[in-house]
């Protein structure tokens, strides 16, 4: 399956995952930000899943 990365550090990266459900996660790759992405849709005709960043808010203490 093929995970599109929409929006935030990763924008416009392509993931190439098992045929397994894809729950989202945080990822980050090289120097980039940690991002926050969860699967938006998924195209029934390609199987690509349209994953969007979810903004978060730094903790306060």
């Amino acid at each position: 399956m093929k995970v599109r990365l929409l929006g935030g550090p990763l924008a416009g990266r392509v993931l190439t995952i098992a045929d397994a459900p894809w729950a989202g996660g945080w990822l980050t790759a090289g120097d980039a930000d940690w991002g926050l992405y969860v699967p938006g849709h998924r195209d029934p005709a390609t199987g690509t899943v349209l994953a969007e960043v979810r903004v978060t808010l730094p903790r306060r203490r």
